[in-house]
């Protein structure tokens, strides 16, 4: 399948599976033997993006994706093997959970703050809450 099919087929953009080649997390396409030199994408090619796709969206970073891959590849992606993966990334996510509570603490702190030390006769002044 040429790279139009591909894309929509996967609901990936052009520009990311081109991306996605050049990381070398798919294989290249084959090139037709035509005058145009189209690549030709394989089933298990779009077998992959969804792969991709599916991992990515569980949080997991390109280099991530790639591991887990890696060990799809050579048939190591047990569920022991997958599942300290997926611990590793909760506590991970838990983190970045607590520090963004804590950045929607100092802005709510922050616009109570606000409230009382704007000065109605000077609205031109700078907010205090990023000016200072």
């Amino acid at each position: 399948m040429l790279i139009g099919e591909l894309s929509t087929r996967s609901g990936l953009s052009r520009d990311t599976i081109r991306f996605y080649e050049k990381q070398k997390l798919i294989s290249k396409g084959n090139q037709k033997a035509k005058f145009n030199n189209y690549k030709d994408y394989s089933e298990e090619t779009l077998r992959r993006l969804l792969s991709i796709k599916k991992i990515k969206n569980f949080g997991f970073t390109l280099n991530e994706v790639s591991d887990l891959l890696d060990m799809i590849d050579v048939n190591e992606a047990t569920c022991n093997n997958v599942e300290s993966k997926i611990e590793d990334k909760i506590k991970l996510l838990d983190e970045k959970i607590r520090e963004l509570i804590a950045i929607r603490n100092q802005l709510l702190e922050g616009v109570k703050k606000c409230a009382g030390s704007c000065d109605p006769e000077r609205p031109e002044d700078n907010c205090p809450i990023i000016a200072t």
